[in-house]
């Protein structure tokens, strides 16, 4: 499957033209991992978005790293497949990673695309920036959204223990 087809079906590309998933798809990179695989840990930092192509990534988070737990390991707080993308808020803060990514399953293909040609290319491009923008923004509060019911469902099942 060619990049363009790939990211037409992110729902961070969305609305974008073709020529302008062509102009992203000219700067992305791909990489293949299996089962297993770290793609990054959390708390380091980032600079690249992925776009899932094929596969299966684990988001999970460390409770030991802000000192919540004992280490007992990372926890798996998000499985994401084909046409979801991660790696999206370090990419629009510059910050570190607020999770890490693990792939789950074999033969697993990222699409990578660089933080510095993507800006390059949203400066360059206004309008392709607005709307990449506007996508991610609407995807990043959906994972609030979603993370908020999460902390929620936590929150009433240790109050009923």
């Amino acid at each position: 499957m060619s990049v363009v087809n790939v990211l037409k079906q992110a729902d961070i590309f969305d609305e974008l033209t073709n020529t302008q998933l062509e102009l992203i798809a000219s700067i992305c990179g791909e990489r293949h991992y299996q089962a297993n695989d770290i793609v990054f840990e959390e708390n380091t930092p980032g600079d690249e978005l992925y776009v899932i192509a094929s596969g299966e990534i684990g988001i999970q988070v460390d409770p030991s790293l802000v000192g919540k737990e004992p280490s007992s390991g990372s926890h798996t707080i998000a499985v994401l497949r084909r046409g979801q993308s991660f790696g999206e808020v370090s990419l629009v803060d510059q910050g570190l990673r607020s999770a890490g990514a693990r792939c789950t399953q074999q033969d697993t293909h990222l699409i990578v695309i660089p933080r510095d040609k993507l800006m390059l290319l949203c400066d360059t491009y206004p309008q392709l920036g607005y709307r990449l923008m506007r996508n991610l923004a609407a995807d990043l509060a959906m994972k609030i959204r979603h993370t908020d019911l999460q902390v929620r469902e936590q929150l009433t099942w240790a109050h009923k223990k």
